[in-house]
């Protein structure tokens, strides 16, 4: 006789803002290393999740940051995270955000991406995504802010359009790329970089 272990079933659609230390494309992206210049990745990714649900748990307009810092390359582990979430989210919508963001509940990318990391802390604050497209400024109240902008045209200074398709990715398929900066300091992580990579995406992640 055989038995089969029952997994809540989870699944949220959306839009990723991800900002992180290394140069603009992200080698990560690529062959799996930082292009920060000390190999390491530190990172503040927003969720603007637009539709979710885990079991019963309605997670349809959840708002929330995580702000992460590998010393090394992201599958070498040992990193250390810290999520925002906005204060009217309730007690089951974190619970449920906690089983997916750590891998608990399997499915890419956090099966993959939560054996890497020691969450240390849970913040609270509002949230906000502001502007269009890369010109966009993410506000955890209280914590920190990144703002994004296109490349430029270094002739003309136009915006300078560039994009990254990724048939296989994990993470996200499809980013549109531009240059970044943030400043974030919650439960004991304080990362802060200028004119780094940043990268908008939308997000279909589940478990089924």
């Amino acid at each position: 006789m055989t038995t089969t272990e029952q997994r809540t079933r989870w699944q949220l659609k959306g839009r990723g803002y991800e900002f992180c230390n290394c140069a603009p494309g992200c080698g990560c992206n690529f062959h799996g290393f930082p292009t920060s210049p000390d190999g390491s990745c530190k990172a503040m990714v927003g969720n603007h999740i637009l539709e979710g649900k885990c079991g019963d748990v309605d997670l349809s307009g959840v708002k929330a940051i995580a702000v992460i810092d590998w010393p090394k390359a992201i599958h070498e582990g040992n990193g250390r995270a810290v999520f925002i979430v906005e204060p009217d989210t309730t007690d089951d919508q974190i619970a449920s955000l906690s089983q997916i963001y750590t891998g608990q509940l399997g499915g890419d990318p956090w099966g993959i991406l939560g054996t890497t990391f020691e969450v240390v802390g849970l913040a609270k604050a509002p949230i906000s995504f502001e502007g269009n497209g890369l010109q966009t400024t993410m506000t955890a109240e209280g914590y920190g802010r990144a703002t994004g902008d296109t490349f430029k045209n270094p002739v003309t200074g136009e915006p300078h359009q560039a994009q990254i398709v990724l048939p296989d990715g994990f993470i996200w398929t499809k980013g549109d790329c531009g240059i970044g900066t943030f400043q974030v300091e919650a439960e004991g992580l304080r990362l802060g970089f200028t004119d780094t990579n940043w990268i908008l995406y939308d997000f279909d992640w589940s478990n089924n």
